[in-house]
């Protein structure tokens, strides 16, 4: 779904970043789909998976490519309600590499944060969302765990409604747990991140 640039590497880029062409074309990836409940009621619910830009130096590449995925699903969410005169359920996930607070975390959020009222009128509203983490038992102190970074890039969001509401989460374990201490990946977690995972609860519309 993003602009793809089939010469990076996962090194240090080195063309010029000043151009806007180069700076914004990444490998990165964002899928979206619209699933049908059809037992025991009929409700439509849109997941979406991404993994945004890695490097912290181009912070404005990933808050750009976040603004993108939520236009993009804004639409999808309006073609759904559309087709099957509904309202969807929003669930998205994946590895943001971002942390909690920074720019990334904090434009998803903010449509859940910021009263419609304070919007300008130029302003595209964000479609509002908030981490399943965050909102049970707050964002768990990492996903990523390496010898030069530890810290929590994965998240699953949701956009808050009457019909649907997280009821349980994956628990991650501590620092000193056993499995992670030496840093990851090891025998226990075959990837450098943590799996995370929630259940919902849907209601009938």
């Amino acid at each position: 779904m993003f602009p793809s640039n089939k010469e990076e590497h996962s090194g240090k880029d080195s063309r010029d970043l000043n151009d806007p062409q180069v700076r914004l074309k990444r490998d990165c990836v964002g899928i979206m789909a619209a699933f049908r409940i059809n037992k025991p009621f009929h409700h439509m619910v849109i997941v979406a998976n991404t993994h945004l830009y890695w490097d912290p130096e181009l912070a404005d590449v990933k808050l750009a490519q976040a603004k993108y995925l939520l236009s993009r699903l804004a639409q999808f969410k309006t073609l759904i309600s559309d087709e099957f005169e509904c309202t969807p359920s929003l669930l998205l996930a994946g590895d943001f590499n971002s942390i909690p607070g920074d720019m990334v975390y904090s434009y998803l959020v903010s449509g859940y944060k910021k009263p419609a009222e304070t919007i300008e009128e130029e302003e595209v509203a964000p479609i509002p969302m908030c981490s399943v983490y965050e909102v049970t038992r707050g964002e768990p102190k990492f996903t990523n765990c390496t010898p030069g970074f530890t810290n929590t890039l994965d998240y699953i969001f949701f956009s808050p409604s009457d019909f649907i509401k997280p009821v349980s989460i994956l628990q991650l374990p501590e620092p000193e747990s056993p499995d992670v201490v030496g840093f990851l990946p090891n025998d226990h977690h075959p990837s450098d991140h943590l799996p995370i995972g929630a259940e919902f609860e849907i209601s009938r519309e």
